[in-house]
């Protein structure tokens, strides 16, 4: 069974790893035998991930909603250890802003972080997974991917066209051994939902509405990131798997 979810060897490459669920992620697949290359905006976090992090692991400081760059944070990310096997797309933005108080800029910031960067970044490493006839391409997706929350009209377009995309990268790339897939996560305390869980109420009324009866924690996301990582999951693409205690079922 064990090989079922064996990536010792392969090659990944996390956005957000510097905090947050793609933290998680990234250290995850470094103590699975990864090597793994880190990329976002801030170094110095970046740095104490690599430092924390037991296995092979690069970092990248870049701005992946700079569209134009993308190209070069590919290229980038193929240098430490050769071509990308596993892309994690978990960068992400939440401005909060009602739907009167949505501006051009975080309308433009939000969908160029969340939704543009994932497909242009995959576009540039798809070419590479080609040629190996193998890749996997996990994206990061929401509740509010289906759900509307309040102040949630940026992200929630946003997450809804991760959904989206993802199946239709999955049309595209899974007849060349690339699957694509989504996580979608409940209620997890991280740096993108530091307001939720600022007000204790809130959290638990989030809690009191999953079948569980409780919010998320980051190591509720890895055995279904390993599934999409690895062998276990080669016949399943193009899917959204809601990791949320059964929020989305009640």
């Amino acid at each position: 069974m064990s090989t079922l979810f064996d990536v010792s060897g392969k090659v990944a490459c996390v956005t957000g790893a510097s905090s947050g669920l793609g933290r998680q992620a990234a250290s995850l697949l470094a103590r699975a035998g990864c090597r793994v290359v880190g990329v976002a905006r801030r170094p110095d976090q970046l740095a104490a991930w690599a430092e924390e992090t037991s296995g092979e692991t690069a970092t990248i400081s870049a701005d992946l909603a700079d569209r134009a760059a993308l190209r070069g944070t590919a290229t980038d990310a193929a240098k430490p250890f050769g071509p990308i096997d596993i892309l994690i797309n978990a960068a992400g933005i939440n401005t909060r802003q009602t739907a009167e108080e949505v501006t051009d800029e975080g309308w433009d910031a939000t969908l160029n972080l969340n939704l543009a960067a994932p497909f242009f970044l995959a576009q540039h490493l798809v070419p590479a997974m080609k040629e190996k006839g193998w890749g996997r391409i996990v994206n990061f997706a929401s509740l509010q991917s289906r759900r509307a929350f309040p102040g949630g009209i940026s992200y929630g377009a946003s997450k809804g066209g991760v959904e989206q995309m993802t199946r239709a990268m999955a049309e595209a790339w899974s007849g060349h051994g690339i699957t694509a897939n989504a996580l979608a996560p409940g209620f997890f305390r991280t740096e993108l939902t530091g307001p939720v869980f600022a007000d204790p109420e809130l959290a638990q009324r989030n809690a009191d509405q999953t079948c569980i009866g409780r919010n998320g924690e980051p190591a509720d996301l890895d055995g279904p990131l390993m599934f999409f990582c690895s062998e276990a999951s080669a016949y399943v693409t193009g899917q959204t798997l809601f990791v949320d205690g059964g929020f989305t079922a009640k």
